[in-house]
């Protein structure tokens, strides 16, 4: 299991992306998700918190869409 947190910013497009704990792209204006075994799992999490949630590109590449 690892450690996920969702940027409290969004991107330019109103995405609030999801990291995983070791991504070299994890914000320091982030909120902890909690543990949990696939990036799918961190999005739905994430999901609480913003209406507009995408998998980081690097770290959660299963979660990420165009």
């Amino acid at each position: 299991m690892k450690k996920y947190y969702v940027n409290n910013r969004a991107q330019a497009n109103g995405d609030h992306e999801e990291h995983d704990e070791d991504c070299h792209y994890l914000p320091s204006d982030r909120k902890y998700l909690g543990l949990h075994n696939h990036c799918r799992s961190a999005v739905e999490a994430a999901k609480a918190y913003y209406r507009q949630v995408n998998g980081c590109k690097f770290c959660s590449e299963d979660c990420h869409t165009q």
